[in-house]
């Protein structure tokens, strides 16, 4: 009985500390969701734009000699698989194409 007990009490402290955790990640989610919609079109506006080379140097170029002469129709399917590889945003992989495939 006293086991009983003992494992009840750690079943309900256990669920009142996830449930607590949860509700203040959830408040400081929607707090922050708020807040950075103004702040993020001042850091866009901001930025530098990055170019194709800029993504080459600093991705590709960590393995790969800068550009070297790709057949323009396999370069989508190269950068494509390397983009997989080095785990490159959709953006950068445009960037890229355009870059090495103009």
């Amino acid at each position: 009985m006293k086991r009983y007990l003992i494992n009840a009490f750690l079943l309900v402290y256990l669920a009142t500390v996830v449930s607590a955790t949860l509700a203040s990640e959830t408040n400081a989610a929607s707090a922050t969701a708020a807040k950075p919609a103004t702040q993020t079109s001042h850091l866009q506006a901001n930025t530098p734009k990055t170019t194709g080379e800029d993504v080459f140097n600093s991705n590709c170029g960590r393995c790969h000699m800068p550009p070297m002469v790709i057949s323009p129709r396999i370069t989508g399917t190269v950068i494509m698989h390397m983009r997989a590889r080095a785990r490159l945003s959709r953006q950068d992989e445009l960037l890229l194409l355009k870059y090495m495939a103009p």
